[in-house]
């Protein structure tokens, strides 16, 4: 191959490598507009920070996953390799952390909807306490005698007896 063979092989890919760059700066700019949408949305829901952050950080990282492999198609890649490989990554990672994953989720449902707050008295499978902390993965309740972790997934899925302060 010659120079000029080079050079026309070049130009030729050019509009491709241009589109491609232009396609991820797009979802670049996406993720961040949505990241920062579902902060904003989740502050003045919530006070508690954490759960936006980790919110709009997973939105972000999407829509960024989604640009790459867009970029390169459009490229010429073969994605479909990539797209199976991420599906079957997905459903081992949901599978080996399944419990941490109920618990995350029933964390944000709690955040969301608040069902009960700091300070209130709960009863949660049997166990009855003062709720001292709520996080994304537990609730922790203070009885007479010890401090009790609950799991979120409990807290979404069984009977919570709520005495308000």
């Amino acid at each position: 191959m010659d120079y000029n063979q080079f050079l026309e092989t070049v130009y030729q890919h050019v509009p491709n490598i241009i589109s491609s760059i232009v396609i991820l700066i797009i979802f670049l700019i996406l993720g961040r507009v949505f990241k920062g949408a579902i902060e904003k949305v989740f502050n003045k829901k919530n006070s508690n920070n954490a759960i936006s952050k980790v919110l709009s950080n997973i939105v972000k990282n999407l829509i960024v996953i989604v640009g790459v492999i867009t970029a390169l198609g459009t490229l010429g890649v073969n994605v479909s390799a990539i797209v199976a490989g991420l599906g079957l990554t997905g459903f081992a990672f949901g599978f080996a952390f399944k419990d941490m994953l109920s618990n995350f989720i029933s964390g944000v449902i709690i955040f969301i909807y608040e069902p009960f707050k700091l300070g209130d008295s709960v009863e949660i499978e049997k166990k009855v306490g003062k709720v001292i902390d709520i996080n994304l993965r537990y609730v922790t309740l203070e009885t007479d005698t010890e401090n009790v972790l609950v799991p979120n997934s409990l807290c979404v899925s069984k009977t919570v007896v709520v005495n308000k302060k």
